[in-house]
């Protein structure tokens, strides 16, 4: 980029952060929208910086002069202002042609299993497809068998995830199944002088592209393109991987190096995952290639997607244009930041994965649906939750705390409710009588858990924590006790016993505590798997029969029973939220 066209575009982001909080930008707000639109300006920052102070040393005036000047040189901007003042809750109603029927895609890399951010496309789209009775599709864009290799297990992943968010696919498409046709149209573009085949360097295209040269190649005749494009296809005596790749001819001098002569085909040697593509092919389109084609082709009407792949669209309109083709609606959503997770990246995970850091793709800690799903966050929850987002080009940051009010709501109701004590101690109870405490199953229920207790019981040691001779604590749903001893671990029954408690008093005296019988045969060994942490403790026996459910352990949290072991008297648990 040119230090003229570098200046103009400090200039119009200067004067947007100028308009949008009514004084002079910072200058390091406005360096960092600059490189953050334009990442290629990356490796002049120290250039950017001092251009973006001496632009910044002429912005003078107020801001119904910055406005006027805005809307000058880039309107657009003025209106993302203005736009970004009302955001909108839930989904906007689409523009669509009359009599004709909706079409949308979700196209995900099946590299990995659905992230969170993969599921906003999965349920936006799906929910719209549903909305206006039109088509969901869901396509698999496998056309990289080795830079982002597709995962097998990826796929059966993602079908089971829609089926899980209410959103199975009106049609499966496999992008690796139709080679035969991005050959046909990468023909026709050369038939048409608006492809050719380049056989530089990648280094060397680069300072051509970035100089806003034409490579030696872009002005061959089509014969010679032709010949070319056949010695890519063959295996025998054509090109190998790196020599020749296939280019869209654009502007090579746009404003944008991202724009320039994009590569459409390169050569991979290397067999597809799928094992009905295996080694048939070695010339494979890219992704905005692939993408433009079956758009096309599968007559998607509407796109809607992450803000991150308007250059894609950009650069598919070339072959649309070319081809005489309409291109879909499209709508973009802005990047979506969650605290707890920070990036989504499906190849950070998968390394993390391999080097033994997560135990599986649904380790409690990772941002895939196959975790949420696992500690019990429901379809409902997470497709309200997406829906609820809207369609904005504004970045958003937010905590996973959201979704969880939201499956609260959901779960809340019918969760069961069993004791749970994680690091347990012994505590004996003196004038202890044998009895069977009878708390709620649930409390809006009149079924209740039957629990056998003698003169021992195992309670947390965090509660007994800094506990002295003469403290008082309610054991929940049982009766009173007094501290006897420290070490051991001794107290005694002073009375308000459940039933004369109840019947008698609106709140505890004592702070209330939990517990469980401290005898094997009345209790279950519980793991917790969380993402901070494991919880190792005693639970109820009664957690035995709850495999698959979400519960609630009292004074810990929403968890979905994963897996039973009634012979070993084992269960483990996933945590999903307070």
């Amino acid at each position: 980029m040119e230090i003229g066209e570098t200046r103009e575009l400090i200039e119009k982001y200067a004067l947007q952060n100028a308009i949008k909080y009514k004084k002079p930008p910072q200058a390091g707000a406005v360096l960092g929208k600059v490189l953050g639109e334009h990442p290629d300006l990356r490796k002049n920052a120290k250039e950017v910086m001092s251009l973006v102070s001496a632009v910044l040393s002429g912005l003078k005036g107020d801001p119904k002069s910055w406005a006027e000047r805005l809307r000058e040189i880039a309107p657009e901007l003025i209106e993302e202002i203005y736009e970004r003042k009302q955001p909108s809750k839930g989904l906007p109603d689409l523009e669509i042609e009359p009599g004709r029927r909706v079409v949308l895609r979700f196209a995900p890399n099946p590299n990995g299993p659905a992230t969170i951010g993969s599921v906003r496309g999965i349920v936006v789209n799906s929910e719209y497809a549903q909305r206006y009775n039109g088509e969901f599709i869901l396509r698999f864009d496998d056309t990289d068998p080795k830079t982002k290799a597709p995962l097998r297990d990826a796929y059966s992943w993602y079908l089971d995830d829609c089926e899980y968010l209410c959103a199975v696919p009106d049609r499966v498409v496999y992008a690796s199944d139709h080679l035969p046709a991005y050959y046909e149209y990468a023909k026709k573009l050369i038939l048409m002088g608006k492809a050719y085949v380049c056989l530089c360097e990648k280094d060397v295209f680069k300072r051509y592209k970035d100089g806003k040269v034409a490579c030696p190649h872009r002005d061959s005749d089509i014969d010679t393109n032709l010949e070319r494009w056949e010695q890519m296809l063959d295996r025998e005596c054509g090109y190998r991987e790196g020599e020749a790749v296939l280019r869209i001819k654009t502007d090579i001098t746009h404003k944008d190096p991202a724009m320039r002569d994009w590569a459409a085909f390169r050569i991979i040697e290397a067999a597809h995952s799928r094992p009905e593509i295996g080694d048939q092919f070695r010339v494979w389109p890219l992704l905005d290639f692939e993408s433009a084609v079956l758009d096309h082709v599968l007559g998607v009407t509407h796109i809607i997607r992450g803000k991150d792949l308007i250059d894609s669209e950009r650069r598919q309109r070339y072959v649309y244009d070319y081809l005489g083709w309409e291109y879909p609606l499209t709508m973009h959503w802005g990047r979506m930041k969650i605290h707890e997770f920070g990036r989504f990246s499906t190849s950070a995970i998968a390394a993390a994965i391999a080097d033994g850091k997560y135990t599986g793709w649904d380790d409690p800690r990772v941002p895939t649906l196959r975790a949420l799903r696992r500690r019990g966050i429901t379809a409902v929850a997470i497709r309200r939750f997406m829906i609820d987002l809207g369609i904005s080009e504004t970045d958003i940051s937010l905590s996973l705390d959201n979704l969880y009010a939201v499956n609260r709501k959901i779960v809340d109701p019918t969760a069961n409710r069993y004791f749970f004590v994680w690091e347990p101690a012994t505590m004996s109870i003196e004038n202890a009588v044998a009895m069977v405490a009878q708390p709620l199953l649930h409390p809006e229920g009149d079924a209740v858990r039957e629990i056998p207790v003698g003169s021992t019981v195992s309670v947390c040691r965090t509660d007994i924590k800094g506990l002295g001779v003469g403290d008082r604590r309610r054991l929940k749903n049982m009766y009173d006790i007094e501290v006897v001893s420290v070490e051991p671990l001794v107290a005694k029954r002073i009375g308000g016993d459940h039933g004369e408690w109840c019947a008698t008093e609106e709140k505890p005296r004592y702070p209330i505590i939990h517990w469980v019988p401290d005898e094997r045969a009345r209790v279950v060994d519980v793991v917790v798997r969380a993402p901070d942490q494991t919880y190792e403790g005693v639970g109820e026996a009664g957690i035995v029969s709850e495999e698959g459910n979400v519960v609630q352990f009292e004074r810990f949290g929403f968890v979905r029973i994963d897996s039973v072991d009634v012979e070993k008297r084992r269960a483990v648990a996933y945590f999903a939220h307070r």
